[in-house]
């Protein structure tokens, strides 16, 4: 049969004849243990860090003439 623009449709391999179908059946393993557990370090090393920032924010331990300029330029930089 012909498609609309006269040109004849290509034809589909029959899937029960391909080669795919003959092939060995691959099978894939994947451990995803390690990166779960390299996520919930990270997570918790940033946890702590934020605590430990915020910790540092109530003290006025940041609030140096140093710090507000860069986090100034920073700002003028990427953005907020």
């Amino acid at each position: 049969m012909q498609n609309i623009l006269g040109k004849p449709q290509l034809q589909q391999p029959d899937p029960v004849k391909s080669p795919s179908a003959d092939s060995a059946e691959v099978s894939i393993q994947v451990s995803f243990d390690s990166l779960i557990a390299k996520a919930l370090e990270t997570s918790n090393a940033d946890s702590d860090a934020v605590q430990k920032t915020k910790e540092l924010l109530l003290s006025g331990q940041l609030e140096t003439p140093e710090n507000i300029r860069a986090a100034a330029e920073n700002i003028l930089k990427f953005g907020i």
